[in-house]
Parts: C-alpha cells; structure tokens; sequence
C-alpha cells in the first residue's frame, strides 16, 4: 500500500464559491431542522394552547430577536433551495465547466439573499 493521502490535504484545495455553496447548503439544512423545527412546534403548541398563549407566542415573534430568527430561518430556506436546484442541474450533467459552475454558485448564494430581501419587504410594507 502507497503512503500517500487517500484524497487531497486542505492546503490543495483553492476555495471557490461551489465550496462555500456546499458548506451553505448543509448548514442551512441543519439550521432548518433544528431552529426551524423549534418554531414550528412552538407556533402549533400556541395555537393548540389558546388566544394567551399564541399572542405569547407572538409577542416573542415579532419582536427583534424573533425577526431575526425568522428572517434567517426565511434566508436559510430560500438558499437551501436554490443551492438544491443547483444541484439538479449538475444531477443532469449539466453546469460541471469550471466558469459555469462558479458563475451558478454565485447566483445560488445571491438568489438567497434577494428572494429573503424580497419576501420580507413585501411581508413588512404591505
């Protein structure tokens, strides 16, 4: 057997944006499930709770801290699905051109940010 690394050492690898996408992806996944998750079953339990308990529930949402959360569950929701049409267009065997696939990962991480600026402008001035 060969002393020699089964894959590349972090020192090899030159960052690019399909790299960040991919760290984005999974952490917003992750952050989904679990911060998500939370809200989810604390808005039902405030529903299910009663008139007191959701305006509770409420109080806490809209305050800043909730909105952040919120906009970042929201931000975190429209990258996580942007990075995945991504994928499906490299699942196609599109995309893998070393300036196609940049170029993508680019407008994967800024479709994120814009569909987030987008959805909470039209939620907070209508």
């Amino acid at each position: 057997m060969a002393d020699r690394p089964l894959s590349p050492h972090l020192q090899i690898w030159r960052w690019g944006p399909h790299m960040m996408v991919s760290i984005l992806h999974r952490a917003c996944g992750d952050g989904m499930a679990t911060v998500g998750l939370g809200v989810l079953l604390w808005w039902l339990a405030a529903m299910a709770g009663g008139p007191e308990s959701y305006e509770t529930f409420l109080g806490h949402a809209s305050a800043w801290y909730g909105q952040v959360v919120l906009i970042g569950l929201t931000w975190a929701f429209f990258t996580h699905m942007c990075s995945g049409l991504r994928h499906f267009v490299l699942d196609t065997g599109a995309g893998y051109e070393l300036d196609a696939n940049r170029m993508w990962s680019i407008i994967s991480m800024l479709g994120g940010v814009v569909l987030t600026a987008a959805t909470w402008a039209y939620i907070l001035l209508r």
